[in-house]
């Protein structure tokens, strides 16, 4: 199913002169025609768009390409071709370093990067430059965000706790912390359940499911292949193949039992209960819609 095309947002400020024209706000994320070929085809054909206000999961099978994307999208993988969008910069026109700080990025990159003897508050201090560890001293000011933000996250009593102290979910939300320091648009988590036990993984869908209610929060995209991962507040969802878009679009469209199967390809049968999804491997009807309903 191709890409559904979704129209630019648009909004209307007050204005002394109102004949003015409504200013259009430039997407989020814009990706057109993009190709990535290292040797063998990595991307091929990404049409893909996110505006303000919406969040997006990135879903498909291990390989399917979803990291490159991601690494194209914050510039460490360039592009063979096509155009690439992220806040109103245009890949190869504008600074892609300086445009990383503006990108909140939560990754086991980062995860394994962090100095074991950091304290919490101070690895959200680090946020500020997009540093791993943070030097020198910082300012009153940066301080008393950096602990408002460990609050906002429910992890202000972690703030002098050093790293190798805290459990894998408690940094997690530290590292989303960090991420959210730099005031980002854009906020990006890259299977962040990974290595989380079943409890501690619902605890921390918990939490981004109130992330995604905030005012004012952050456009989120969530990279996974766990269906399970999906929580209520993600508006959208691109689904991955072999480096190609199989589908995009709006979330109840997408996830369907036939979409999944194709996704994976397997006979799959996808059941939603309570806003949640589960996966059964070809399950018979019946099995599944004890678990409830199928789709």
């Amino acid at each position: 199913m191709p890409p559904k095309t979704l129209k630019t947002r648009k909004t209307s400020r007050t204005t002394p002169d109102d004949n003015r024209p409504p200013i259009i706000e430039p997407p989020v994320i814009e990706v057109a025609g993009l190709r990535v070929d290292r040797d063998a085809l990595i991307l091929d054909a990404i049409d893909w768009r996110v505006d303000a206000g919406q969040h997006w999961v990135i879903l498909g099978a291990n390989g399917s390409g979803k990291t490159s994307l991601l690494s194209v999208l914050t510039g460490y993988l360039a592009p063979t071709a096509g155009t690439v969008s992220v806040l109103g910069e245009t890949y190869g026109r504008a600074d892609w370093r300086e445009l990383r700080t503006r990108i909140g990025l939560v990754s086991s990159s980062i995860h394994q990067l962090m100095p074991s003897h950091e304290s919490a508050l101070n690895a959200v201090l680090s946020g500020r430059r997009a540093m791993i560890g943070m030097w020198g001293e910082a300012d009153e000011a940066d301080s008393s965000r950096a602990a408002e933000i460990l609050r906002e996250v429910e992890a202000g009593y972690l703030s002098e706790r050093p790293w190798r102290f805290l459990s894998q979910g408690e940094r997690q939300r530290v590292l989303i912390g960090r991420a959210l320091m730099a005031d980002p648009r854009l906020l990006v988590l890259d299977e962040p359940c990974a290595g989380l036990d079943p409890v501690a993984r619902e605890h921390f869908l918990a939490f981004i499911e109130r992330l995604l209610g905030r005012p004012g929060a952050p456009t989120l995209v969530l990279v996974t292949h766990h269906v399970e991962e999906i929580v209520t507040g993600f508006s959208h969802v691109l689904v991955l193949r072999a480096g190609k878009v199989l589908a995009a679009g709006l979330r109840e469209s997408v996830m369907t039992s036939a979409t999944l199967s194709r996704t994976f390809k397997a006979p799959l049968r996808l059941s939603a209960n309570g806003g949640r999804y589960s996966l059964a491997v070809g399950a018979e009807p019946s099995n599944v819609a004890e678990r409830g309903k199928v789709i």
